[in-house]
């Protein structure tokens, strides 16, 4: 029996990358899933593939910048499972260049993915785990929410914003039982850096890589911690990335 057998967990973004593999870490320890993303059609390849695995996953598509499908969303997996017990708020996009030169456009739909979809969605999961009585929120954040990259003013912007949003909505669910957090992964060998060969650790001059199994391994440490313990804020990164002292 694993740590979160009989417990439900929903993870946005979960059609690749991180949220893949978180999802599939808390399916091995007995979660019942609801994986949501944008992309129905890989969604559902996902939802298939933990099947197979013996994971059981309910697919749910959605967009997290936009509240009807949100609210959606969370109703979906009310009645489907009647309760939540873990959320990750992971959806996210990213966008950037020189300040001078960003588009509204692309602010806003950094902001919207990250930062308004977290919000979204735990306003969503607190109207469910208030009456059941607890629950626990993980928001993926990222390390640049403590050292600022040159030409990522929306997503910096944005993740700073999950951070501050993980510290409010801790504060406000500790007299109900819901327990937030916050997760900043550094680089993590994603399809997209896979596909672009910037993998490992090389001595070519490529960035170093942790792999997606091993920030889901914090990842679910952090979800099956008991209900009186969290795990507020955790950093995780490659050992020889640039981070302290980076700028």
């Amino acid at each position: 029996m694993g740590k979160l057998s009989g417990k439900v967990a929903l993870v946005t973004g979960a059609n690749q990358g991180i949220g893949k593999g978180i999802a599939r870490g808390l399916g091995k320890e007995g979660a019942k899933l609801v994986i949501s993303a944008r992309n129905a059609d890989k969604l559902e390849q996902v939802a298939a593939e933990f099947g197979k695995e013996g994971i059981e996953a309910v697919a749910v598509p959605a967009d997290v910048g936009e509240e009807a499908q949100v609210v959606a969303l969370f109703e979906k997996a009310a009645a489907r499972y009647g309760r939540l017990d873990v959320l990750f708020n992971n959806a996210g996009a990213f966008d950037g260049g020189p300040v001078e030169n960003l588009s509204l456009e692309a602010w806003n739909r950094v902001l919207s993915a990250c930062l308004t979809g977290a919000f979204l969605c735990t306003r969503e999961a607190f109207n469910i785990m208030k009456p059941q009585g607890g629950g626990r929120i993980i928001n993926i954040g990222s390390i640049s929410a403590q050292r600022a990259r040159m030409h990522s003013a929306p997503y910096t912007s944005a993740k700073f914003g999950v951070w501050g949003l993980t510290q409010a909505t801790a504060l406000e669910g500790r007299q109900h039982g819901i327990v937030v957090s916050c997760l900043h992964p550094g680089n993590v060998l994603v399809e997209r850096r896979q596909q672009e060969n910037l993998g490992g650790m090389r001595e070519d001059g490529a960035e170093p890589m942790m792999t997606v199994e091993e920030l889901a391994e914090v990842a679910v440490h952090m979800a099956t911690l008991p209900g009186h313990v969290n795990f507020l804020e955790a950093i995780v990164l490659p050992t020889t990335q640039l981070y302290l002292g980076r700028g």
